[in-house]
């Protein structure tokens, strides 16, 4: 599956970018852009993506976390952004780091690049995929207080969905469900483009999914699939008998004290300050002229893909979401980290958020933004990065690319490569697979 077909020739040829466009940490989250769910071939012989579930979970931050990131550590990783922002198609980007040594916040380029305004370290963004950890780790909130089973199937809750009697909770968590992202359909594709500022319901996302043919069996293969995050919404609705909205506020952003993060529902409102976002994913953007998308509606994306927040948030969240204090049990938390089927090395997706080299997270993509919200878990390292495009650089065989596209580098989107950036100069390598 390729990361995004490219924008000169609509409809159609954007027809991969859609359907990933949301996603996490691959075709969606596009800073890996295709992770496997194909099992190890040698256990033995494979280490597991992290390394030590156990020890994550009972990590203790020290006070100096709070105070301010070491000198020597600052200057490695802001050398690192600077020389890589070039070679990033994007016009601003925020850094935030917090370890055990310290936390440092940065901006970095533009926040509008037709004035000229400069990026601050307090902008708001659309944050797209990272929602699909949020609305995984409620479904993973009830399924600890015995309110559902992963092993569940969604008809069990649910009616009409393809394959609904043998598609499991699970499976839907995990992206091996088989069914069809209704981002697929050309319908869809034709009202989104002509109309982007379009409100969606859930409700309509869901017909459209269940119009599409499933892609095989359940549990067979993995598929990115922004339609199991839909569905996942809805049936935290089913369970609760409260809105996806207030489930969140009361189960994660009340109790972790996310003040700055929010799910806006129908509303394309952005609070201020926030950054003008581009994006080569329109039928109307030039190589000299990426299209503006802040006035976008995100409601597409509903559970898989809406919300907002900022980089101190995310930043706290971050850890919250890779150690699962505040949010699961050990015993839960041990269970996710245990979720990724493939090696150490290789990137691979579990219960609602990927992994490699120790890195645990997603990466988020709506048009015009891409966030990346990684926590490392041999460091007790959270990093955050937010840009304000998600237009991809380098050698891109299939990603539309700007006029001044450097040469000579891999294809990549902007976050992504910063954190490959930053993953090296921390010493915990982040790898991305290849883009195209």
């Amino acid at each position: 599956m390729n990361r995004r077909a490219p924008t000169l020739a609509p409809t159609l040829a954007l027809a991969t970018a859609i359907a990933l466009l949301i996603s996490g940490c691959a075709p969606g989250s596009r800073a890996p852009a295709e992770p496997s769910n194909a099992p190890a071939s040698s256990a033995a012989a494979s280490p597991a993506c992290v390394s030590d579930p156990a020890a994550v979970v009972k990590a203790k931050l020290p006070d100096a976390a709070n105070g301010p990131l070491p000198v020597a550590i600052v200057s490695t990783v802001d050398a690192a952004v600077t020389a890589t922002m070039p070679q990033s198609a994007t016009p601003g980007a925020v850094v935030a780091i917090r370890s055990p040594q310290g936390t440092w916040i940065k901006a970095y380029g533009v926040a509008d690049p037709a004035t000229g305004a400069a990026m601050t370290d307090d902008v708001y963004q659309r944050v797209g995929s990272v929602t699909k950890t949020f609305t995984g780790t409620l479904v993973l909130q009830l399924a600890q207080q015995g309110k559902l089973s992963l092993d569940d199937t969604i008809s069990q809750y649910l009616s009409g969905i393809p394959n609904g009697s043998t598609v499991t909770i699970r499976q839907l968590l995990d992206m091996t469900s088989g069914l069809a992202s209704y981002t697929l359909d050309s319908a869809w594709q034709k009202t989104f483009f002509a109309q982007p500022e379009k409100v969606w319901t859930p409700d309509e996302l869901v017909t459209v999914a269940k119009s599409l043919k499933p892609l095989f069996k359940p549990g067979a293969e993995y598929n990115y699939s922004n339609t199991n995050t839909v569905l996942l919404g809805k049936l935290i609705e089913k369970v609760t008998g409260s809105s996806y909205a207030d489930v969140l506020q009361s189960r994660i952003l009340d109790p972790l004290t996310l003040r700055d993060t929010s799910f806006p529902g129908e509303s394309a409102e952005f609070p201020s300050p926030h950054a003008q976002g581009s994006t080569m994913q329109s039928p109307d953007a030039t190589a000299t002229h990426p299209v503006i998308t802040t006035d976008w509606n995100p409601s597409w994306g509903w559970t898989a893909g809406e919300m907002i927040s900022t980089a101190e948030n995310m930043l706290r969240y971050d850890r919250a979401l890779g150690t699962g204090q505040g949010l699961l049990s050990a015993h839960e938390q041990e269970q996710r980290l245990s979720s990724f089927p493939s090696p150490r090395d290789t990137y691979s997706y579990g219960l609602a958020m990927g992994c490699v080299g120790g890195w645990v997270g997603h990466t988020g993509e709506l048009p015009g933004y891409n966030s990346t919200v990684y926590y490392q878990t041999d460091s007790d390292t959270a990093v955050v990065i937010l840009t304000n495009s998600d237009i991809a650089s380098g050698d891109c065989t299939e990603s539309a690319t700007l006029a001044d596209n450097p040469k000579g580098i891999p294809c990549n989107i902007p976050a992504g490569r910063l954190l490959t950036a930053i993953g090296a100069a921390l010493g915990h390598p982040f790898s991305t697979p290849p883009q195209h």
